[in-house]
């Protein structure tokens, strides 16, 4: 199938500003790639993504660099590239480092949301409900990532840049936790919640613990879902440390909890 029948009915390119044009060009091709408009294995070559968006070379070639910084992309000769399926190991890898960087947040953030950033969260939850039951996955992901970012807002901007850049990294995974799992959506919400009030009433163990609960179990659902039996000692690690808990940790023993 070309990449034109691939785009029949998608939403087009949208530059806001053409000094901005990478990002926007960036930000569009990595949607197409996480909602799977663009299967893994599909092949990309910049010069025809140019013509068919209307940009130019150079644009193109630095979103393909961003993308495949990202792990989404191959690199390959001639300005091609290829969408990369999922990788357990990068995954695993990923939301250790997550764990770590959340769980730390929001520890920091704990008892001192304003009453704005309260209103906020407050209403993103709410949001994320809607566009749930709207199946507006992009929306949903957009509200979700600003629910995650406003519990770990007292990091501070270089720490929260890395968390940020790991949480859209780790989008493709969440959406197939989604479209896999689709009942569970009122107990991941219900996680969600528990975050919230932890870090909202200042119970700074609570939230690191509830954090950990949360990253963990998205993670080994989508590892037993893509290389079932596989373990991941780089997860269990990384809430040890986040918790401090030298027990085992039976909060993410199964993967289909």
């Amino acid at each position: 199938m070309s990449l034109e029948e691939l785009l029949a009915g998608q939403t087009g390119l949208r530059i806001r500003d053409p000094r901005q044009t990478t990002v926007d060009l960036h930000a569009h091709l990595r949607e197409l790639i996480v909602v799977g408009i663009f299967p893994v294995g599909t092949q990309l070559k910049q010069a025809e993504l140019a013509r068919i968006f209307a940009v130019s070379r150079t644009p193109m070639r630095e979103a393909f660099r961003m993308l495949q910084e990202e792990g989404l992309l191959s690199a390959e000769p001639n300005q091609r590239s290829r969408v990369i399926g999922l990788d357990p190991g990068e995954l695993e890898l990923l939301y250790a480092a997550r764990i770590s960087l959340e769980c730390l947040g929001t520890r920091l953030t704990a008892g001192r949301l304003t009453r704005d950033e309260v209103r906020d969260a407050t209403a993103t939850l709410r949001e994320m409900e809607r566009t749930h039951h709207a199946d507006d996955l992009v929306s949903w992901s957009l509200a979700h990532r600003r629910f995650h970012r406003l519990l770990v807002g007292r990091c501070g901007p270089t720490v929260l840049r890395t968390i940020s850049s790991y949480g859209e990294q780790s989008e493709r995974y969440v959406r197939l936790v989604q479209t896999k799992h689709l009942v569970e959506f009122r107990a991941r919400q219900e996680e969600h919640i528990a975050m919230f009030d932890a870090v909202r009433t200042g119970d700074a163990q609570a939230a690191v613990v509830r954090t950990a609960e949360h990253l963990s179990g998205t993670a080994l659902r989508v590892i037993a879902d893509v290389a079932p039996g596989r373990s991941a000692p780089a997860i269990d690690a990384a809430v040890r440390l986040a918790t401090g808990t030298t027990a085992d940790w039976a909060p993410i023993a199964s993967a289909d909890r």
